[in-house]
């Protein structure tokens, strides 16, 4: 008697459907509350500096949220290794909950400032660290490894709404109340907490007891510096992403340069989101199989070619500036969700579960410093050069990045599927079997 087969679906596991609606929830709460600080630091800024000095908070924000990061990846991928991946991430979503929480208190009391923000961007900061590894490192144990990629996918459809609605209704909220936005993703995470305490048991691995902590965080880097192919997509799109840090000042081309207030901050937010939920929806039916490494770097060349164009539009009559604008970031989103889909695709299936909290930290670590440093990186080099040299600059850049990269690392360059090696390696000897 054979045994019952497993559902090929992944939406066919009530685990991974509360794990998506709660992800669902997080982001939204994440783009919404962050693309609203942002915007709030800089108006607070504006009172009393130039354009140059305002852009400059927004590169403290943005170092703000990376710094705990930076200090915190091993002692995080290590935790989420070790201890229950579910409650790691209930505590962080309710820590975060309450940072929102008092964001939309102090707003609507009006003594909210620059030191209160700052502060929040920090304890932010502290939380998604924690957070990143145990959600990343979880997903895997929610469905069979055959349907994973699948899971991936509609996993970055789910991520890729939520960053297209999140931004539009943090700016709409903060057009209609300020605190009503901070308020709005307080809410917000108070369901994903509930979404992730609806997780039933996972299989988690076994804590290994019989080495030191610290040799067991050293055994994550170890991994990934020694696995090329894992190191290679990691590293691209942390030093791409740094260089073209186009979202990071959409703040100043709203007021500054487009001139086109919240509600147009809140359209320029959402249209990365809007390419790249487009492309995980594709691949959410048609998952990418094939040349999968020259895609990832093709990609990334056509992320730094949007963000020049982004850039560009400075110089461009107002009346079709904004349309451009768009165009670029729904092209650079687009982009960089191949990229997203490649890296993450790689990194689950090439890597044991008794090392992914470590793995997930690590490229957390690179994401966010893509992400959070890149904000610091654009801000700071706004306000040395302007931001429009910045953002042209910074697309220039990871252009010639991912060239350098297709040199350096071969193994990218000739990636074929995501299947491990030991994986292909067994279907070869399966094909050559009488």
């Amino acid at each position: 008697m054979t045994a019952p087969s497993l559902p090929r679906h992944p939406l066919h596991y009530p685990n991974f459907r509360a794990y998506l609606v709660g992800r669902c929830a997080a982001v939204l709460a994440q783009y919404g509350m962050m693309i609203v600080l942002g915007w709030q630091a800089y108006n607070i800024a504006r009172e009393t500096m130039t354009t140059s000095g305002a852009a400059a908070q927004l590169g403290l924000i943005g170092l703000a949220q990376f710094l705990p990061l930076f200090f915190l990846t091993p002692v995080t991928g290590w935790v989420a290794d070790h201890y229950d991946r579910r409650i790691i991430s209930r505590t962080t979503l309710a820590a975060l909950a309450l940072a929102a929480g008092l964001l939309a208190f102090a707003t609507f009391e009006g003594w909210v400032s620059l030191p209160l923000i700052f502060g929040i961007a920090v304890v932010v900061g502290i939380a998604r660290a924690f957070n990143g590894p145990a959600y990343g490192a979880l997903a895997p144990n929610l469905v069979p490894p055959a349907v994973l990629p699948n899971a991936i996918a509609i996993s970055a459809v789910v991520w890729q709404a939520g960053s297209i609605v999140g931004p539009a209704l943090g700016g709409y909220a903060y057009a209609a109340t300020p605190w009503g936005a901070y308020a709005l993703a307080a809410l917000l995470y108070a369901v994903a907490f509930g979404a992730m305490m609806m997780i039933g048991p996972v299989p988690q691995p076994a804590r290994d007891r019989t080495r030191h902590p610290i040799r067991q965080m050293i055994d994550g880097l170890h991994y990934v510096r020694t696995n090329r192919l894992v190191l290679a997509t990691i590293t691209l799109d942390l030093f791409a992403v740094l260089l073209a840090g186009a979202t990071a000042l959409l703040p100043v081309y709203a007021r500054d340069i487009l001139q086109v207030g919240s509600t147009g901050l809140g359209h320029l937010a959402a249209a990365p989101g809007i390419g790249a939920g487009l492309v995980a929806l594709w691949f959410s039916i048609r998952p990418m199989k094939r040349e999968v490494g020259l895609k990832m770097l093709a990609a990334v060349m056509i992320f730094g070619l949007a963000t020049i164009v982004f850039g560009c539009t400075a110089f461009l009559p107002r009346s079709i500036a904004m349309e451009v604008g768009l165009g670029a970031l729904v092209v650079l989103g687009a982009a960089d969700m191949v990229s997203v889909f490649v890296r993450q695709s790689l990194v689950q299936l090439h890597t044991p579960d008794a090392m992914r909290g470590r793995v997930s930290s690590l490229s957390q670590l690179t994401i966010s410093a893509s992400n959070e440093l890149g904000e610091a990186e654009s801000g700071f080099l706004a306000a040395l050069v302007g931001p429009v040299v910045a953002v042209i600059g910074g697309g220039i850049g990871a252009i010639v990045i991912t060239l350098f990269w297709a040199r350096l690392f071969p193994e990218l360059r000739l990636a074929r599927t995501f299947d491990p090696p030991d994986i292909r390696a067994a279907d070869h000897s399966q094909e050559k079997a009488p």
